[in-house]
């Protein structure tokens, strides 16, 4: 369901289930162009998502999602128990992100999970049990599948944001500052994968997939009062958009991966002004452009999981249906 570069090493994390329906965590080492396998880890549900990004670049613990609803945190060199669990939610753990660890933005080491339970909760592990921040439907309104969450705006101690994609094409953007909903859309399909360029960064680009095979680049600098962020919106493919990823080391260039096996490299052009004044003198976006700048067919099946290293400029890993696991080395990304 997920691989995962294990950061400041050659090494890579495959987390998924075995056919008897347990979880497992793959830890691969790459060796001389080949994937050496050097543990594999049973655990009682299967694993649908795992980050890095709430722990130090010393420690390296792994925090993860399952089917059950359960967040548990992993020591690597000790797997055996969890170093921090949590009955997150009622149902399946879709997504879950981390930021505030590895050097990567301000703050606090926090991890978002978002559920099938149509609640999203952003939890600190210093702090038992209790989530710091819960966004759940208020009364009367339908719970949607929460597919997909992303951190972003932690460019200092007080800022930052989640932003959630819903099975039925909503997008929301939660403020933690405010603890407030700063702002919503919807791209009238499935929201597969939302990435914010950078975390670390006051909010710059905000990339939306969907299941019908369109992305949207929301210009996240201005905000209009009424209209929220320019965006354009692409048609990459005809199939669902499971994922897209941006280049750790040039947040303009970023990767989609697709049903149909496909991966696709963009680059994101600015445009000459960023903004705009409308007819009552407010500031309002103006949206860029996209190039498609390579794209390959590695499998029949589709590519659902993705993961630039974070070391290696152009390593990235992928992982698809058809239970394969492909390193690939993207080159002259310094000439783009």
């Amino acid at each position: 369901f997920d691989c995962k570069w294990v950061p400041r090493s050659a090494r890579l994390l495959c987390l998924g289930s075995a056919a008897r329906g347990t979880g497992l965590l793959q830890l691969y080492e790459l060796r001389g162009g080949r994937l050496a396998l050097l543990r594999e880890i049973e655990k009682a549900k299967p694993i649908k998502c795992g980050t890095f990004g709430a722990t130090s670049l010393q420690q390296r613990y792994l925090a993860t999602g399952d089917f059950g609803g359960n967040l548990n945190i992993w020591n690597l060199e000790a797997p055996e128990i969890p170093v921090y669990s949590v009955k997150g939610h009622k149902e399946i753990i879709n997504s879950i992100d981390g930021v505030g660890g590895l050097g990567i933005g301000e703050g606090a080491p926090e991890i978002v999970t978002g559920s099938r339970d149509g609640t999203v909760k952003v939890w600190d592990p210093r702090q038992k049990d209790t989530p710091v921040a819960n966004m759940e439907p208020v009364q009367g309104e339908s719970k949607r599948d929460c597919w997909t969450v992303a951190f972003g705006n932690a460019y200092n101690q007080e800022e930052r944001v989640v932003c959630a994609g819903y099975d039925n094409g909503d997008i929301k953007l939660f403020d933690l500052k405010t603890m407030s909903l700063r702002w919503e859309t919807n791209i009238k399909n499935g929201v597969c994968s939302v990435e914010f360029d950078r975390k670390d960064v006051n909010m710059n680009k905000l990339v939306a997939t969907s299941l019908e095979g369109k992305f949207h680049v929301f210009d996240m600098r201005t905000q209009h009062p009424t209209k929220g962020f320019a965006s354009v919106s692409e048609k990459a493919q005809k199939s669902t958009i499971w994922q897209v990823r941006h280049l750790p080391q040039n947040r303009d260039i970023f990767m989609t991966s697709g049903g149909a096996g496909s991966l696709h490299l963009w680059k994101y052009e600015y445009p000459a002004q960023r903004s705009k004044k409308d007819s009552e003198g407010a500031e309002m976006g103006v949206a860029g452009s996209v190039t498609l700048l390579q794209n390959v067919t590695l499998s029949t099946q589709p590519i659902s999981s993705l993961d630039w290293s974070p070391d290696k400029k152009g390593l990235c890993v992928c992982g698809a249906f058809d239970q394969t696991v492909r390193v690939l080395i993207v080159t002259k990304l310094n000439k783009v």
